[in-house]
Formats: structure tokens, C-alpha cells, sequence
């Protein structure tokens, strides 16, 4: 998660017959996580807006969209530019309004992602992965789209590494998805990147949505692990647990919590969750305590802020799941950091 806490504009870029849901699914996850954050005391991180090359454009269901942006020239604060999809039909089709777009996101973005450090990113659901091919966008980033555009995209983008059958992708300053529900699946990622994946794990039960990560990450993120169910008395338990692992939980602590027996808390878990309570409060104290240590703490420290009632515990908690030591966490930390 980045310490930084300006404000990020998400600029939808919107074409003509733009898949809805390409739209809808990802601005509904930015507006959700920004409830969430005022519901915890925080700012607003993400502002919603809409840019077309004309004001009003038809989209994919044939409903129109009015008192869009004009596209701004200039990008003056951090900027997500989202490039929403077409049905492949139109996808396939260099019109005069997508050559249009295609300009645009060349003159305006190009400079900027090859940039080092640059606050900007370029986010591409669906068949807007095509549409930045077509702007020159794509050049020695690893991307993908939907898989009846693969072919296209590999025309199009010959110097791009096309990837096959990812929900999304993130290269650098590039962010690719697959499909129209994989744009939910990347925009709760880049939610978890700046505000937390306990936050981005209340986005996806807001939405009845499953968390799901890329392919190419080695494990699902444990504070997102055992959250594909939609059974709210035990994402309540498990949001207490994530919201604060150092308390000194036991099974009738969190059985109040869910309002059932302690027994039932376990039978509910193992359907839903596949782990018991207690398994899931011990992987998500690893997992807090794994982030202390990278971020400088020593294992005592450590130990504390994860819930672990000494260094000693944490010790023979860290061995079991991983092997070695939790030092060797925080020696690869400093490295990386001197690096």
C-alpha cells in the first residue's frame, strides 16, 4: 500500500457502443472503496470522471451517456486513465471516432508512462487493451484482453508480450484485464495497492464479488484468502479479525461477534471459508507480522502488533508455516530497500 494520500483521478475514457458493465463495474469499486474509507476516518482517494470524444456517446445496451469531459490535454494531477471495451464486433472496427481516441491517449500518455516515477497509469478493460494497441501504448509491456481478441492484439501490438488466459495483468504503469468482470477483478487489486486489502476486501462483499488475484502472483494475498463466499456473519468475523489481529480473540469472542454457538462459528467456517476460526486468526497475524518486519520492525515489535504474545511465538508460528526465520523476512526487506 503507498503512503501517499493525494487524490487520484480515474479518467474514463468512453468510445462509442462501450461495454456498460466495463464502466459501471470498476467506477462502482472506486466509489465503494471510498465509502469505506470515509467510513474509517479517511479521505477520499479515487474522484470518478467521464471523457468521451463527444459529449454524449450511445453504449453497448443502447443506453446514452450525456455531459461527458471534454478530453483533457493536460493531466494536472495523478491520473488513472481507464479504457473501457467495445463488443468485439466494433472492437475490430478503426472508425474515425477511434482513431480519434487513439491520438489522444498517444499524445497524451505516452510521454508519461515511460516516465520514471510518474503518478500516471494507464488501466485497460476488456478490448480497451486493442484501442491502446492502436495508440502505440503497448510496446514491451506484458498485457492481455479478452480471449477473442488475443489474436488481434498480437497484430496490433506485435512489440507487446500478449499474455493468454490471465484475468489481468500489471506491468509497471500498464494494468490489463481479460473480460468485463475481470475489470472488477483488477480494479479491487489496485484498490487493495492503495488502500489496503482488508478495504478491498470490503469493496468485494459489498459487491457479492469473489477476490481474485493474477495468475502470475505466487499466493493470494491472506488477508483476501478464504473470502470467495458470501456468508455475512462469518465476513463479519473475518473483517474484526483483519481490522484488528493483536486483540486477544478466542472462539467465544468471535462467536459473539457472528451472534452463534462457538460450534456452529466452526461447522460455518469450514463450509464457507474452508479454514476454522482459529486458522484464519493465525494466518492473518503471520501476515500483519510478515509486514512489520519488512517495514523495519524487529520480531519482538513485531510479535506485539501481529497479536503473537511473545517473539518466541511468532518464531515457532513462522517455522511451522514457512521455514526459517522471521529475521530472514526483515534482512531481504533492508536489502531491497538499500537497493
Amino acid at each position: 500500500m503507498r503512503a501517499q494520500s493525494s487524490m487520484i483521478d480515474l479518467l474514463f475514457v468512453i468510445a462509442p457502443h462501450s461495454l456498460l458493465l466495463d464502466i459501471a463495474g470498476p467506477a462502482e469499486a472506486f466509489r465503494l472503496a471510498n465509502l469505506h474509507r470515509a467510513d474509517r476516518g479517511l479521505p477520499p482517494k479515487f474522484r470518478l470522471r467521464f471523457a468521451g470524444a463527444s459529449q454524449t456517446t450511445v453504449t453497448s445496451v443502447g443506453l446514452s451517456l450525456d455531459h461527458l469531459e471534454v478530453l483533457p490535454r493536460v493531466l494536472r494531477s495523478p491520473t488513472w486513465t481507464v479504457v473501457v471495451g467495445q463488443p468485439s464486433a466494433y472492437a475490430h472496427k478503426a472508425t474515425p471516432a477511434i482513431h480519434t481516441l487513439a491520438r489522444y491517449l498517444s499524445q497524451t500518455l505516452r510521454g508519461h508512462l515511460l516516465a520514471p516515477g510518474s503518478p500516471h497509469r494507464l488501466v485497460t478493460i476488456c478490448s480497451g487493451t486493442v484501442l491502446a494497441a492502436r495508440a502505440g501504448l503497448l510496446d514491451n509491456r506484458q498485457c492481455t484482453t479478452h480471449h477473442h481478441l488475443i489474436g488481434l492484439l498480437r497484430t496490433l501490438a506485435p512489440r507487446a508480450r500478449v499474455v493468454e488466459n490471465r484475468v489481468f495483468l500489471v506491468d509497471g504503469p500498464l494494468a490489463s484485464s481479460a473480460g468485463v468482470t475481470a475489470g472488477i477483478d483488477l480494479a479491487l487489486h489496485l484498490i487493495a495497492g492503495e488502500c489496503g486489502d482488508s478495504l478491498a476486501a470490503s469493496v468485494a462483499e459489498d459487491m457479492v464479488v469473489y477476490l481474485r488475484r493474477s495468475s502470475l502472483d505466487p499466493e493470494l494475498s491472506p488477508f483476501l484468502a478464504h473470502r470467495r463466499h458470501t456468508h455475512a456473519a462469518v465476513h463479519r468475523v473475518q473483517d474484526a479479525i483483519n481490522a484488528a489481529p493483536e486483540r486477544d480473540w478466542d472462539m467465544a469472542a468471535l462467536a459473539a461477534l457472528a451472534h452463534v454457538t462457538e460450534r456452529h462459528l466452526l461447522r460455518l467456517f469450514v463450509l464457507h471459508a474452508g479454514v476454522s476460526p482459529l486458522q484464519f486468526l493465525a494466518t492473518i497475524r503471520l501476515e500483519r507480522a510478515r509486514q512489520s518486519l519488512e517495514h523495519g520492525s524487529n520480531v519482538t515489535v513485531a510479535a506485539e502488533a501481529a497479536g503473537f504474545s511473545s517473539g518466541l511465538r511468532l518464531r515457532r508460528a513462522w517455522q511451522k508455516k514457512w521455514g526459517g526465520s522471521p529475521r530472514d523476512a526483515r534482512v531481504t526487506a533492508a536489502v531491497s530497500r538499500a537497493s
